[in-house]
């Protein structure tokens, strides 16, 4: 195999996985916006009902029940649950908001 044809291989190959690394981000992001979609419709429930934005002892059950399909997916479990704590911070602030409108 000449340098060229082994070049264009490893470029062809590059393309494919870019084009599905491409294909998860987007579904990342749709799925994502389905959730806070959701997220949002329990932060105005939360506001009807006088409920406090945020819910430690869900976020704990959250958090290990994540860990656990971290690990169970060979997955820095650390990494998904900074990654959880993210979401929740940006929902509890989304909660914030509502109850406060």
């Amino acid at each position: 195999m000449s340098d060229s044809t082994h070049d264009e291989s490893v470029s062809a190959e590059l393309g494919r996985l870019r084009d599905s690394i491409d294909n998860i981000d987007a579904a990342i992001v749709h799925m994502l916006a389905e959730r806070f979609k959701c997220t949002q419709q329990v932060g105005h429930l939360k506001a009807a009902h006088k409920l406090p934005p945020a819910d430690p002892a869900r976020e704990a059950r959250q958090i290990a029940r994540l860990r656990e399909l971290a690990t169970n997916a060979k997955l820095d479990p650390a990494f998904a649950e900074k990654f959880l704590n993210f979401i929740i911070a940006e929902v509890i602030r989304h909660h914030e908001t509502i109850a406060r409108a």
